[in-house]
């Protein structure tokens, strides 16, 4: 039922037909315009070709026993003119094999006469799905969810819901697999809030040590520790009057559960060595790929935070759960990347397109934008063919990083090693680093990191309360 809705909703597809029996012509015509498409009806490839030149349709269906120039001649010229438009091969039990060498050249499918209609509007709905422009233009009022690319019913009632939480100043939990789009979803809801002039700020729990972590969300003053030397605002802070996104919330240490759900219930943050609180005013959208419910019954998260994150929880779908989706997503992927790359690439190929439909996808959207980087960054002609494609699936997705960015991300985590090996001690860690002191002190305020905040205080587990069983 879902299946048969987005082609109802489609606007009329231009396909043209070319066969050079009439009866066969006129019965494919009456058959195509009742599922509501446009057709222009050729008797041979020569005026097939001619029609390509007057506009270009969105499909060709065409008869592989023609006079003059056959369907699989027809199928090289159309794959020259256009390398993208999909072409449907009708063919009788004498031509099958000719037509299964076809479709390894590139021919989106075949259909042995005499056709199943039902088969034959199945198959033209899936050639039309993947060669769909790449990406609508959103209706003005539809602006806050333009960086969500879909068109599948599953996202558009997420989103319809997202639309209604986002009025209300409710905390929300999105859960969903790692790459679904969490905080693409987030900062949609955010766009779509009465807060949406104030600021966005996300953080995630689990990519920050966590000596690091209660100073990045409360901030802390000058003097709080060694070299704290002057007062710095936390994110709840920085987020104050807009929405902050705790993503991968599951990972959040224990002893910091306890200092967020006092930051909740009091509306008040209190920085890292500061004697009083600051008022905040702030929407909290929360995120995770956890079961939550399991970390509650293993006393790994606490339930009173559970309840204060999860007034209305949203979950996103897998990228399998919406696999219309796929066609739509990889095409703007790969305009936005060509221009990244500098690259002129037209499209994908039918058949590498047809493979990207058809993976497993278990790294969702993020593998799938993972994988269209790596094809453009390596396809040396204007239309993705599917061998890239292939490899790139058969290979683990991993995000491509500039030799800069790369060498950026590794410093970082070979400094925040260091200082907690060394307790924060910079002379030990500069030792083992084999720098001086005046390098090793340059490379910390490149990264912003403070080695003060490595340092392991005596006191610090007697500041926490476990309130669970009290």
């Amino acid at each position: 039922m879902e299946s048969s809705a987005p082609h109802r909703a489609a606007p009329p597809a231009r396909i043209l037909v070319v066969d050079d029996d009439a009866d066969m012509l006129r019965l494919l015509s009456l058959r195509l315009k009742a599922a509501g498409h446009d057709v222009v009806a050729v008797g041979s490839a020569e005026a097939a070709l001619a029609q390509l030149d007057i506009a270009r349709p969105q499909l060709v269906l065409s008869d592989v026993r023609l006079p003059g120039r056959d369907g699989l001649a027809l199928f090289d010229e159309v794959r020259a003119r256009h390398p993208s438009l999909p072409v449907i091969l009708l063919t009788a039990h004498g031509t099958i094999p000719d037509a299964v060498e076809a479709t390894s050249r590139g021919v989106f499918t075949y259909l042995t006469k005499p056709y199943d209609g039902k088969e034959l509007l199945e198959k033209i709905a899936q050639a039309l799905a993947l060669s769909a422009p790449a990406v609508a233009q959103p209706h003005a009022d539809e602006d806050w969810r333009a960086e969500i690319v879909s068109r599948s019913h599953r996202m558009t009632d997420l989103l319809s819901e997202a639309y209604m939480v986002a009025q209300s100043d409710a905390s929300v939990l999105l859960r969903g697999d790692s790459g679904s789009g969490k905080e693409l979803l987030a900062r949609a809801i955010h766009r779509a809030s009465p807060r949406a002039a104030r600021p966005f700020v996300a953080v995630n729990c689990g990519a920050i040590p966590e000596a690091l972590l209660e100073s990045e969300l409360f901030g802390h003053v000058k003097g709080a520790f060694t070299d704290a030397v002057s007062n710095h605002k936390g994110l709840f802070q920085a987020a104050d009057g807009g929405t902050l996104l705790l993503d991968e919330i599951g990972d959040m240490p224990p002893a910091l559960q306890v200092k967020l759900l006092r930051v909740l219930q009091e509306r008040a943050v209190r920085p890292v060595g500061a004697s009083q609180a600051t008022p905040i005013d702030v929407r909290i959208i929360s995120a995770t790929h956890r079961d939550l419910e399991a970390a509650m019954a293993s006393a790994q998260f606490r339930e009173d935070l559970y309840y204060r994150l999860n007034v209305v929880s949203l979950v996103l779908p897998t990228l399998a759960e919406r696999r219309e989706d796929i066609a739509l997503l990889a095409n703007h992927f790969l305009d936005r990347l060509s221009r990244k790359y500098d690259k002129r690439l037209s499209g994908f190929a039918p058949e590498a397109l047809k493979a990207l439909t058809t993976a497993a996808w278990p790294g969702n959207v993020r593998q799938l934008y993972n994988v269209v980087e790596q094809v453009c960054a390596l396809s040396t002609t204007p239309l993705v063919p599917l061998t890239l494609v292939q490899r790139a699936l058969r290979t683990p997705s991993t995000q491509v990083l500039s030799f800069a960015e790369a060498r950026q991300r590794f410093e970082r985590e070979y400094l925040v090693g260091l200082l907690k090996m060394t307790d924060g001690n910079v002379a030990d860690a500069a030792r083992l680093a084999q720098r001086n002191r005046t390098e090793f002190y340059r490379l910390l305020q490149k990264h912003a990191l403070t080695p003060g905040q490595f340092k392991q205080e005596a006191g610090d587990a007697d500041d926490v309360v476990d309130e669970r069983h009290e």
